[in-house]
């Protein structure tokens, strides 16, 4: 899928790689000639295949978990290594689980918690990380994974809901602050075919 922008020449992070939305982001960098970064938390072999079959070379399968911020931080600093560079970081990492929303005893404090600091904090956390080198870069790009459930309230569950809510406000939040260096996007896919959401049928 071809979308004639040239990125050649360019490096792009892709959080959460090697999940559905991330894996087919990816896919499309590398066509357009990018050099990406495709990252992983439990699934090395995973990023691996997939950075084998990229259009391209230079590509690379790095570990990161966005929850634990020194790692985001360690993720920044290879990629300064490896690259000089980064110049687009996709924030496509996510976790939930289905709660029907009328059911207020299954989302539990510790759910809550855990779909706030996966899904915002590690979010926030990784653009601190990378801020350096996307100003650096000067024609530098965030794109925030959102969703539609931000707007109409409808889910996997409330609090994933919420939280995507948030990830639109810190998209606006950063957009001022780091332009103009440095551009932040959101986008808000509807149902895709992945199995983010276990258990969904057609």
């Amino acid at each position: 899928m071809a979308t004639g922008m040239d990125l050649t020449g360019k490096v792009a992070v892709v959080l959460g790689g090697s999940g559905g939305i991330g894996r087919e982001t990816a896919r499309m960098f590398a066509a357009e000639g990018a050099q990406v970064v495709v990252t992983y938390r439990a699934h090395a072999d995973r990023a691996s295949a997939l950075v084998g079959e990229l259009a391209g070379s230079g590509h690379a399968a790095l570990p990161a978990t966005v929850e634990d911020t020194a790692s985001l931080v360690a993720l920044a600093e290879a990629v300064r290594t490896r690259y000089g560079r980064a110049d687009i970081l996709v924030n496509s990492a996510g976790f939930t689980k289905p709660v029907p929303a009328g059911d207020l005893d299954g989302l539990t404090d510790a759910l809550i918690d855990e779909i706030f600091k996966v899904n915002w904090r590690g979010q926030f956390a990784a653009i601190r990380a990378f801020a350096p080198l996307l100003k650096a870069s000067g024609d530098g790009l965030i794109v925030n994974v959102s969703s539609i459930a931000a707007l109409n309230g409808v889910g996997s569950n409330i609090a994933y809901a919420a939280v995507k809510a948030g990830i639109d406000t810190l998209t606006k939040s950063l957009a001022r602050p780091l332009a103009p260096e440095v551009r932040v996007l959101g986008v808000s896919p509807g149902v895709v075919d992945t199995d983010f959401v276990p258990g969904r049928g057609p």
